[in-house]
């Protein structure tokens, strides 16, 4: 299969809030007030863990049947450990984004224990966020004047 590209644009829409586009869709981003915004939507970070979250819901429903697994409900629960003291620099030692993500799996289904712990592995193996975030990728930034 051919390499396909996805395409997004984040573009400021006053004081901290962005709109973020792709295909027809949008989602606003904001802060919390406490971090310099109006509090109207999650953070970037937190649009990340829920990225993560609903990229392993959508993996784990494309396979289910595929490997057995009678899958009636799931359910991810993402938390994530950041230290803003990193991104606004008052601690030049603070790691700027997550030092830890941890993914809590519920899972409602009619397979022994060890047929789900196979299928969560394979989930965390097949989920592209997953994989982007445990193997970043090369980035590159281009500068454009407007």
């Amino acid at each position: 299969m051919a390499i396909e590209t996805f395409h997004a644009v984040a573009k400021s829409i006053g004081g901290l809030k962005v709109s973020c586009t792709s295909r027809n869709f949008e989602f606003i981003l904001d802060e919390p007030k406490n971090l310099g915004g109006s509090n109207e939507a999650m953070n970037p970070v937190e649009a990340l863990l829920s990225s993560l979250g609903g990229c392993k819901v959508i993996v784990a429903r494309s396979f289910a049947k595929m490997h057995g697994i009678n899958l009636k409900d799931i359910r991810v629960e993402l938390e994530g450990e950041l230290d803003p003291d990193g991104f606004m620099g008052k601690n030049k030692d603070a790691k700027i984004g997550f030092s830890s993500i941890v993914s809590k799996m519920y899972i409602d289904a009619d397979n022994t224990d060890e047929e789900i712990a196979n299928f969560v592995a394979f989930i965390d193996r097949t989920c592209p966020v997953a994989d982007t975030i445990h193997n970043a990728p090369t980035t590159k930034t281009e500068i454009h004047k407007l």
